[in-house]
């Protein structure tokens, strides 16, 4: 282990909360069969793990960032993708951007979590791919059969949303609307959801077509912002 990342687990270690360690295995479903099956806890809050990530995101290369990323305790993993955004986000030079981007996709076998994904994807895959106009990035991770990376597909179309661009987000909700996974279903109600708060009226326009065909949770997480009325109406398939 080199001696960069080395500090960064000792860092992280001395902001472990035993509470939080006992706590979260249950909520991120590690048990045998659930989808973090296997998956260990520090027990490290969120914030503090973003504030050791400004603390060494300059101090550390990609090579090394392989080796938190590749760990079995899921802050590391965390931690690293904080990393790997501020890395993104700071700089300017298109090769480092590209360098980030082969990284992320090289290590997609461990982003494999709801928080890692929903945290990460859109900041970094997302945005790349809106900018350098390259949405089979995300459109090849829709189509695969894992479910983490059609969740990376999805969520990283917020990028777009935030935007105003709507398109690939109904394309990848459509695509994999009737997925097995619970996971997908607030996934895709989520971005539906998000879309709605830019442009209401493109919401209304996709619900009205597909929203009997939508899972329950995936109808309720788009709607939730709507006006009462119109959300019974929806729940009640009286549209």
């Amino acid at each position: 282990m080199s001696s960069i990342v080395k500090e960064i687990r000792e860092a992280l270690a001395v902001l472990s909360i035993p509470e939080k360690a006992e706590f979260f295995p249950k909520f991120f479903k590690t048990g045998e069969g659930e989808y973090g099956e296997g998956d260990l806890f520090l027990g490290v809050k969120v914030p503090d793990q973003r504030s050791v990530a400004k603390e060494y995101y300059s101090k550390i290369d990609l090579k090394k960032l392989s080796e938190l990323l590749s760990s079995q305790y899921h802050e590391h993993r965390l931690t690293a993708l904080f990393i790997l955004i501020l890395k993104f986000e700071k700089t300017k030079d298109p090769i480092v951007k590209n360098d980030v981007i082969t990284f992320y996709l090289n290590h997609l076998p461990y982003i494999n979590n709801w928080d890692l994904v929903d945290s990460s994807c859109y900041k970094i895959l997302g945005r790349y791919a809106f900018e350098n106009r390259k949405e089979d990035l995300l459109r090849d991770l829709s189509l695969s059969e894992e479910m983490w990376h059609k969740r990376i597909a999805v969520v990283g179309t917020m990028h777009y949303v935030k935007k105003g661009s709507y398109d690939l987000t109904k394309e990848f909700v459509t695509r994999n609307l009737t997925h097995s996974h619970d996971l997908m279903h607030k996934a895709n109600g989520w971005l539906l959801r998000e879309m709605g708060n830019k442009n209401e009226a493109e919401l209304i326009r996709y619900l009205n077509i597909y929203y009997k065909d939508m899972p329950r949770t995936c109808l309720r997480y788009a709607i939730e912002k709507l006006d009462e009325s119109i959300r019974q109406d929806y729940l009640k398939g009286r549209i």
